[in-house]
């Protein structure tokens, strides 16, 4: 599989400011209906709260492939979330993966469908 075809993720880990937890939360689920929608080539969006760390958002981000990413980007929803975000955080930490090895949900399929 070439580079440009490989499935792409991320894993970014928010940490929200003190008050703004819940928010940040409401522009979170606004902005993945929108993803889910919209979005059939991004595989995976999911929000996770880190238990024992209330105002930690870890994001796990999964596309078909890097062109996916990108299109992802550019979507207004997106736009909305990556300006609206920044006065509610301290930090974000950002991890582009590469797949080794695992069970991820078949290229192509569609948002929302189990197999």
């Amino acid at each position: 599989m070439t580079e440009d075809a490989a499935p792409f993720a991320l894993m970014v880990r928010f940490t929200v400011r003190p008050g703004a937890e819940a928010e940040f939360d409401d522009l979170i689920a606004r902005t993945t209906a929108a993803i889910r929608d919209r979005e059939p080539s991004t595989l995976v969006y999911a929000c996770h709260q880190v238990d024992g760390a209330p105002r930690q958002r870890m994001f796990y981000e999964l596309y078909r492939d890097r062109a996916a990413f990108d299109e992802h980007e550019r979507q207004e929803h997106v736009q909305h979330f990556l300006t609206a975000r920044a006065d509610l955080l301290e930090s974000t930490e950002v991890d582009r993966l590469t797949l080794a090895d695992g069970k991820t949900p078949a290229v192509g399929q569609a948002a929302g469908s189990r197999g």
